[in-house]
């Protein structure tokens, strides 16, 4: 997710919160005190204007213009298309409790990301018309950035992960004789990011693991599991899933990769001039913009 568009997000909430106390208090009535000194309503909301007001105020108008202007051009998002688009940013954050985490220490909340991405959609579509990418172009960024399509050599593998020798033979003993490597890695590993999920690891390539790890996992082959690992982080024990051998891009692969990248990069200077534009015609009038 864009940063300026969190910002933004953030902005509002502020300046909804003032909106709140606004309604929710009389013109003077006391929001807190310290000592024998009262803070009013209006010492709150002033604050908030004077620090977040403008740049929120800025950022409603443009959502404003938006949804105004998408209406007019019969452009809609449905709640399908937010909802696959949220799905493919938890993935990017390794999974739903990684992502909850990260909300929960920024503050924002996960209606505000679905709000955010229908805004950027609703921009998108409004913009498509405008914006061509051409097949010469798509053929020119893929030759001056093949290295970056080109695929690494990866394994994909599990691990349990322990704090000492004598619990990683344990485990390797249980693993002998048959018992489940997932159940295994629910009951022992450490490693609270992957140890319900069997304790996978996805796919990862060389340089992407602390150099013991890595060098035992690309040594095995599918289906092997290893003795323990010593690392800095205590003993692993590996289970390699599958592999991936260095590939050489193609072109014909990446096209639409590459044909969305051109165009999220037309897009964001494209779209303040558009957002000026537009702006212009519903004649806006902003109390709080500066001469």
């Amino acid at each position: 997710m864009n940063k300026k568009i969190i910002l933004a997000v953030i902005a509002i909430v502020m300046i909804g919160a003032a909106v709140i106390f606004t309604t929710a208090f009389s013109k003077k009535e006391t929001v807190a005190t310290v000592g024998n000194e009262s803070i009013t309503k209006d010492d709150l909301y002033d604050m908030l204007v004077e620090t977040s007001g403008a740049d929120a105020l800025a950022a409603l108008i443009n959502t404003k213009v938006i949804e105004l202007e998408a209406e007019k051009e019969k452009v809609s998002v449905s709640k399908k298309e937010i909802d696959d688009e949220l799905a493919t940013y938890i993935e990017t954050y390794g999974g739903e409790d990684s992502f909850d985490a990260a909300l929960e220490q920024s503050g924002i909340t996960k209606d505000m990301i679905k709000d955010d991405m229908k805004q950027y959609a609703l921009i998108k579509k409004l913009l498509e018309p405008k914006i061509k990418v051409t097949d010469k172009e798509m053929k020119a960024h893929f030759e001056e950035n093949k290295a970056e399509f080109n695929q690494d050599a990866q394994v994909e593998a599990s691990h349990i992960l322990v704090e000492d020798e004598d619990t990683a033979k344990k485990v390797a003993q249980k693993l002998a004789v048959g018992e489940d490597f997932a159940e295994l890695a629910a009951e022992y590993s450490t490693d609270a990011a992957n140890a319900e999920n069997g304790g996978s690891l996805g796919y990862f390539a060389k340089g992407k693991m602390v150099e013991e790890f890595e060098k035992v996992a690309f040594s095995m082959k599918k289906g092997d599991i290893s003795d323990p690992v010593k690392t800095e982080h205590g003993y692993h024990i590996i289970k390699v899933t599958n592999k991936k051998e260095a590939k050489e891009a193609v072109y014909a692969d990446h096209k639409d990769e590459i044909k969305e990248t051109l165009f999220e990069e037309k897009m964001q200077t494209e779209y303040p001039t558009w957002l000026e534009e537009k702006t212009k015609e519903y004649k806006v009038k902003n109390s709080l913009e500066k001469a």
